[in-house]
């Protein structure tokens, strides 16, 4: 059976769920928005601390990376949402928007009104923040963006160890400046998780005009004669979209479904035997990730939230948390960090920090049995590039993820400068009274040929996939600068695989910009008031 809608939406993730909830405020509009994975019933998507227990399963594909040659054939665990909200659903809800020059950058390289000061104005509406309302900031938006509920004396001492190297204090990392140590603004309101299914579609649930279904994977996207007209479900069922489809299947989820739909490269969907729709050889291409690296040092103390994970400290920061809304229930665990420089001639921070108030926090992590602290480091700006790609014809099975990790020497260098300058910073007299020895790397490791041994064996991804569906102008990019796809009529992709180069940050609040700025471009071009 077919059904009609004016919009099809495929994810309702951070991008998703913006665009539903925008384009239903037109009561005269149909829009359906599908997502692959369940509902967010579980406790654990909105205690900020679940953050804990999302990258060791909950709500994931449970994909891996193939290996990767370059690090030693290393397979990473990449988690990839699978639940209403996405990876605003199960991350560490850490609001940062990366450097007004990534934005300079993009509108260079031929995305038209997609620079600093075009999308400054979406963020600004998407907000409803507990602390700034100014030129950079705004109120009353369905995002919450808060301050931490929950930091730890051990915080200001990184600080103060920050300072003794010359990185300075920033209340603002996401305002005027991007350089120095922060308390990062969170995702939370009133110490909940604002994930963009809570923000955009809970209030709005009631709209006789706005759908969502849950448990509903696509199986492909339709096309007739040059144009998207709906998609097909895994059950058969077809359902048709008079005006778009809209992909907001993420960095990994939206190349993986066109070529599943056949559009992407003909080569490879010919040597799976998939009928070629659209030759688009750059879909599944230049995959970006930020490769995390972390120290580990053990505390002298109950200085972190470590000890919480028994199962009687446990109880009683639950009851902590439902008689205050304080603790450590009410924390994201890696609530402060900040942006620093590998190289101290490039044009802004090329380092990003999370200071982790534990240890085995995240999936793969090391955990001391007497509890510690987690300090990453990540490089900003990778020049190395993978790519997504099929295993098979079937939807069922996993894609093959390859983020090509540290293929570029540049990459190599600059992530191991980041990681010993973590060393320095956790070494720093403020932190004396807190650190009792680091753990990892340790001081075995000592050449960058050690450091990058230490590297293949300790380090993750950062979560945060960019660019598979490159936006741009010239004849290569997958999407042009409102986000049509070139080569079909009626399909536009709205996530962060349209960023044509990572932001120098964490991606989620990103991607709801870059929902929030798409819902625009589609009323627009479809005739309606922005």
């Amino acid at each position: 059976m077919e059904k009609g809608y004016d919009f099809i939406i495929i994810g309702g993730g951070s991008a998703g769920s913006v665009v539903a909830a925008r384009l239903s405020e037109d009561p005269n509009v149909q829009v359906l928005l599908l997502e692959a994975g369940g509902r967010d019933w579980n406790p654990l998507y909105h205690l900020p601390a679940g953050f804990a227990k999302m990258t060791k399963g909950i709500g994931s594909w449970g994909w891996h990376t193939v290996p990767q040659k370059h690090m030693n054939g290393r397979v990473f665990r990449y988690t990839q949402a699978k639940v209403i909200g996405g990876g605003s659903a199960i991350n560490a809800q850490i609001y940062t928007r990366g450097n007004a020059l990534d934005y300079d950058e993009w509108r260079q390289m031929g995305c038209e009104g997609w620079g600093y000061e075009d999308v400054l104005p979406y963020y600004r509406k998407a907000e409803d923040n507990d602390t700034y309302n100014n030129r950079y900031h705004g109120q009353g938006g369905p995002l919450g963006v808060s301050k931490p509920c929950a930091p730890l004396p051990i915080c200001e001492a990184y600080f103060e160890a920050a300072r003794e190297l010359g990185i300075p204090r920033n209340d603002d990392v996401t305002g005027e400046k991007q350089d120095g140590v922060a308390y990062y603004q969170l995702t939370q309101k009133n110490a909940r998780r604002s994930s963009a299914a809570m923000a955009y579609l809970a209030p709005n649930r009631n709209r006789a005009n706005l759908h969502v279904k849950t448990g509903a994977q696509v199986r492909r996207i339709t096309v007739e004669s040059g144009r998207a007209t709906g998609v097909e479900m895994i059950d058969g069922t077809r359902l048709t979209a008079a005006s778009e489809v809209i992909l907001s299947s993420g960095s990994i989820g939206s190349p993986r479904l066109l070529q599943l739909s056949g559009i992407g490269p003909a080569d490879h969907l010919h040597g799976l035997g998939i009928e070629v729709v659209c030759d688009q050889p750059e879909v599944g291409a230049n995959l970006q990730d930020h490769l995390d690296l972390y120290c580990i040092c053990e505390v002298s103390g109950p200085f972190t939230y470590d000890r919480y994970a028994k199962p009687h400290w446990s109880a009683i920061a639950g009851l902590q948390y439902l008689f205050t809304k304080r603790g450590p229930v009410s924390s994201s665990l890696f609530e402060t960090g900040g942006f620093w420089y590998a190289d101290r001639q490039a044009r802004s921070p090329d380092l990003q920090f999370h200071l982790g108030l534990g240890t085995g926090i995240e999936s793969g992590v090391a955990a001391m049995p007497e509890g510690g602290v987690t300090l990453n480091s990540c490089y900003l700006r990778p020049r190395s590039r993978g790519t997504v790609r099929l295993q098979s014809s079937n939807p069922a099975d996993a894609p093959l993820i390859d983020p090509n990790y540290l293929e570029d020497p540049q990459d190599r260098e600059m992530s191991i400068r980041g990681l010993k300058l973590t060393q320095e910073i956790l070494a720093q007299k403020p932190l004396k009274p807190f650190i009792k020895a680091e753990r990892l790397p340790g001081p075995g490791v000592k050449t960058d040929e050690d450091y990058f041994r230490f590297i293949c064996e300790h380090s993750k991804t950062s979560h945060h996939p960019a660019g598979t569906c490159r936006m741009g102008a010239d004849d290569k990019a997958v999407v042009d600068p409102r986000l049509r796809f070139k080569g079909l009529e009626g399909l536009r992709v709205v996530d962060a695989s349209i960023m044509p180069r990572v932001i120098s940050s964490n991606t989620n609040a990103a991607a709801i910009m870059i929902g929030e700025k798409a819902s625009d471009m589609i009323r627009q071009d479809h005739g309606a008031a922005s």
